[in-house]
């Protein structure tokens, strides 16, 4: 699929500009930016007047309502291989490379580089080089407009050799109070289900596992359920009603799957894992 392709000016009021403070004078960040979250809510208010966006699936996030109201509020540059929910309201959107069509660099979780070059010929751009031409035209200079010379700055930047935050002390939380009817929910990915990269590929996803609600023995007796039974996990106005399975795991816990045909947890019910959920036997699955 080919994205369209729209160009609009930015407003001069409505420009973003890079200070060399916030940036540690183009080395090391030193302060903390926001999160994904405070991204978010800064859009909706106004205190951000443009979002660049690549790679980003509102139905991924909690509060896709949020985001979308955010990609609305905002001035959106969506760096894009193909149309998405992005695409639709974006002011301006560059198509980019493909993974297989650039040559580029991983980095592990252990810091190390990982180079690999091109597979494919395309004559789209990578993003480094879309990112900088768009911090050119802001009066900012990246130095990455060529592979070769990310790869010499990220040389030139080296590992992180400085102090080392300690690991995080989160404090215990209690375990929810439940009522009859009530359970704490748990979700992560299938490994093929309906995640942007995989739609249009019916034959694939054919092979995907069908969505189900999984809990124990007891927690379907609970709630009077058995195997193939199907059961309405809700929440609010939202709701997810999937065939039941019988599982060893945790009593007074639901598992479904966060974004499988039929069970899109956080678009539909605006939670994540640990929510309490409330749990009806039936429905239509």
């Amino acid at each position: 699929m080919v994205c369209r392709q729209k160009f609009a000016v930015v407003p001069a009021d409505r420009r973003l500009t890079l200070h060399p403070e916030a940036l540690g004078a183009f080395g090391q960040p030193d302060r903390v930016g926001r999160d994904t979250s405070a991204i978010i809510a800064a859009a909706g208010s106004g205190k951000l007047g443009g979002l660049l966006v690549g790679g980003v699936d509102p139905a991924d996030l909690v509060g896709s309502g949020d985001v979308l109201d955010a990609l609305i509020t905002s001035f959106v540059v969506s760096l894009e291989i193909r149309r998405s929910a992005v695409t639709d309201l974006a002011d301006v959107v560059l198509p980019v490379a493909a993974h297989q069509e650039k040559a580029g660099t991983f980095v592990s979780w252990e810091g190390r580089a990982r180079p690999f070059e091109a597979a494919l010929t395309s004559h789209a751009m990578s993003d480094h080089r879309v990112l900088d031409l768009l911090s050119g035209e802001m009066g900012e200079f990246l130095g990455v407009r060529s592979l070769e010379a990310a790869r010499a700055d990220m040389r030139a930047l080296g590992p992180w050799t400085g102090y080392r935050a300690a690991a995080p002390e989160v404090e215990a939380v209690e375990v929810p109070s439940l009522d009859a009817g009530q359970a704490v929910l748990a979700t992560w990915h299938h490994l093929l289900d309906s995640g942007r990269m995989q739609d249009g590929e019916p034959f694939l996803a054919q092979s995907a596992p069908q969505a189900r609600a999984l809990l124990s023995a007891v927690t379907a007796a609970s709630i009077g359920v058995v195997e193939g039974d199907t059961v309405s996990v809700s929440v609010g106005a939202g709701a997810i009603t999937v065939p039941v399975g019988i599982a060893d795991m945790a009593d007074h816990v639901i598992w479904l799957p966060t974004n499988s045909p039929g069970s899109a947890v956080r678009q539909t019910l605006g939670v994540d894992a640990g929510a309490v959920v409330s749990l009806t036997k039936g429905g239509a699955a």
